[in-house]
């Protein structure tokens, strides 16, 4: 018996039982720093979910997941390699269910991931924000300055992190909720 999260419908060419939540966060957890475009084909493929580069191109092409981040390679001259936010994982997830319920591409981009693409920039924009902070503050340690503006910039990454959380949540609900309407109706 084997224990993937997800199972190929050789039916329909659908996924029949997917990603459970489980593992999207075991995924998430695992990968916190992010996968190249191989490792995102290989966490697929790994679940019989087929995903091809050009579809994950295409997305990113469309709009509905982000680009990736070039990130330099250890090593002299080992040059830089692109970098996707661990989400695009449940973010793929999410298109090949709503296509596997008949949405078209446009439908999805339309209706339903409309935030999607700010939300990774808007948690981009303050990790950006937070590293200059984290700089800053460094050289100011031994002040009582220093001290107390350590603890603020803390205290806005929590905020920042909640914040980013909840709207997060208004997407999925929004998105599930218009799902449920439009079949519905």
């Amino acid at each position: 018996m084997t224990n993937r999260p997800a199972m190929q419908d050789t039916n329909s060419g659908t996924p029949a039982q997917g990603f459970s939540d489980v593992a999207l966060r075991r995924i998430e957890r695992l990968h916190a720093d992010g996968l190249t475009s191989m490792g995102i084909l290989q966490i697929f493929a790994d679940t019989g979910v087929p995903l091809s580069e050009a579809t994950l191109r295409k997305y990113v092409q469309l709009g509905l997941l982000p680009r990736s981040v070039r990130v330099g390679r250890k090593g002299k001259h080992q040059g830089s390699q692109g970098i996707y936010p661990v989400s695009v994982v449940r973010q793929i997830w999410q298109i090949k269910q709503m296509m596997a319920r008949d949405y078209t591409i446009e439908q999805i981009q339309r209706e339903f991931l409309f935030m999607r693409s700010d939300l990774e920039l808007l948690g981009r924009t303050l990790d950006g924000i937070f590293t200059k902070l984290d700089a800053a503050v460094e050289d100011r340690q031994s002040e009582v300055l220093g001290r107390a503006v350590t603890r603020d910039v803390t205290d806005a990454k929590g905020l920042s992190k909640e914040l980013v959380s909840r709207l997060e949540s208004v997407e999925r609900r929004l998105t599930t909720n218009e799902v449920i309407s439009v079949k519905a109706g």
